[in-house]
């Protein structure tokens, strides 16, 4: 099974989308499931309180301006906590569209899969265990389907196309967002949205409408892990210099890691800095000149470029200093006929003999869809009475109303939907967080988004962690996810109280 997180190819603005093909293609009006709740009961220690629970797996029908949906979702429900105060985190994965299946079981749910710190082990072998990384401790959480993955279906009467497109998309979720708050007496509680890759861009959009709508829903804080917000910033067409400053310190961190840079005796935290620094500064000043640069600054340049990418200067020299993401995951170990993984680059492939870059951190996708289907199965007791959809069938960018151009590389404002809500919540705060090797959605654009939005710094947090575009598979990343979460609640909610009403 093939699954992206991102099937858009954000490496490069012209490279083709790929889709998902494992995933049936949902009827118009699929048969419903889940026509009563299914609730079990378990225990677990999260954040080092141990707890119990109960998981929920429910149905809520959903109406927008653009039809009328089933939205299926995977609660989990701190068992004795006073719903008037108690934090509720809803989470998805991106697209355009996925289920939230990878985030769910990968990094944020109570049992995640335990991927071992040696990339190299048979991904077969990888099991589900107890995630004490899971914010549970902190917030009941909410993963959700949007209609036409997972179990989630339109009703009769509405096409499913009726929900592809950045606006509609959106509406849909924060939809149901109202709607469970509503049918859960949870309404008071403070509300925070996850969202990963093209999620990412879907919390954005949810939080301008919950916070321009005629009844607005002030957030307490939305996560962007993963971000694609500002893509187009970082999106490597060929003449958007800024593209390749802001992919440095991720190129940097993939040589480092796979002993091609020259680390001049520094620990990884201050190679990187130094990456930026240069990135931002040398780099720049060059790229900026492009062929007016004097041949000695471009030669220096190509040195140090060098040095952080192993990238040898005399290629960085016939190319005009630049090398796109996408290439550089061909070039970087084509000495040994390797390429390297566009999700995670530290996993490696043979590379093709009839050329192309697969993707080798496919790998991990594969195994957390694999131990969903388990887990819902066999833990949540959720019936096979329909196929969980991995993935929508959306093919090419034109099936996506994208609202500004035809492409996710369009300019589209989708951080302003987080400037709506700071505005409407003055307590609001975003954490923008990204994995060292995601040669999708990287450290710099992840930089750009929260320094060139004109958000307030005193209510943005960057994170960085080891890993790359699904960073949880670490579980060091997953730990520092989670207590990021927490502190991002801790931050913006007000203190719990009390034990639910009897």
């Amino acid at each position: 099974m093939r699954a992206l997180l991102l099937p858009l190819v954000l490496a490069s603005a012209a490279a083709p989308l790929h889709a998902q093909p494992a995933s049936p293609a949902p009827a118009q009006t699929a048969q419903h499931a889940l026509a009563a709740p299914v609730i079990t009961h378990h225990k677990g220690t999260f954040g080092g309180q141990t707890l119990a629970y109960t998981a929920q797996v429910e149905a809520t029908e959903v109406k927008t301006v653009d039809g009328a949906a089933r939205l299926v979702s995977f609660a989990y429900l701190r068992d004795g906590a006073n719903p008037a105060t108690r934090p509720v985190l809803f989470a998805f994965n991106g697209g355009p569209i996925v289920a939230s299946a990878y985030v769910h079981v990968g990094g944020l749910g109570p049992r995640r899969a335990a991927f071992p710190d040696d990339i190299a082990a048979d991904p077969a072998k990888v099991t589900l265990a107890d995630n004490p990384a899971s914010p549970l401790d902190a917030a009941d959480l909410v993963f959700v389907d949007p209609a036409s993955t997972g179990f989630s279906t339109v009703v009769p009467g509405t096409d499913p196309h009726a929900f592809w497109s950045v606006r509609a998309d959106a509406a849909q979720v924060a939809a149901f967002i109202r709607a469970w708050l509503a049918a859960h007496g949870r309404t008071g509680a403070p509300v925070y949205v996850l969202g990963e890759s093209y999620g990412t861009n879907r919390a954005c959009e949810i939080a301008r409408q919950l916070a321009q709508g005629p009844d607005p829903l002030p957030l307490a804080g939305v996560v962007l892990y993963g971000q694609a917000a500002n893509i187009i910033e970082y999106a490597q067409r060929p003449a958007n210099v800024t593209s390749y400053v802001a992919s440095l310190p991720t190129l940097a961190a993939i040589a480092w890691y796979h002993g091609r840079a020259d680390r001049m005796g520094m620990d990884l935290p201050a190679f990187l800095a130094a990456a930026r620094a240069f990135a931002k500064g040398d780099y720049l000043t060059v790229l900026y000149q492009g062929s007016g640069a004097p041949l000695a600054d471009r030669a220096r340049v190509a040195a140090r470029l060098a040095a952080f990418t192993g990238i040898p200067a005399a290629w960085y020299l016939s190319h005009d200093l630049r090398i796109s993401k996408e290439r550089y995951r061909v070039e970087l170990l084509k000495d040994k006929g390797l390429v390297l993984g566009r999700m995670d680059a530290r996993y490696t492939m043979a590379a093709p003999a009839q050329g192309g870059a697969p993707d080798a951190s496919e790998a991990i996708t594969d195994t957390l869809a694999r131990l969903f289907e388990r887990y819902r199965h066999d833990e949540l007791k959720v019936a096979d009475t329909q196929p969980y959809v991995l993935s929508a069938p959306v093919e090419g960018f034109d099936q996506w109303g994208w609202g500004s151009g035809t492409s996710p590389f369009a300019d589209w404002p989708y951080y302003q939907g987080i400037t709506a809500m700071m505005a409407a919540n003055p307590r609001f705060q975003v954490l923008v967080a990204n994995g060292y090797y995601d040669t999708q959605t990287t450290m710099g654009g992840a930089e750009l988004l929260a320094t060139q939005s004109g958000w307030d710094p005193q209510r943005v947090t960057l994170r960085y962690y080891d890993g790359g575009h699904t960073g949880y598979s670490v579980a060091a990343t997953a730990q520092a996810l989670g207590n990021d979460i927490r502190m991002l609640i801790t931050k913006t909610a007000p203190a719990q109280t009390g034990q639910a009403p009897r």
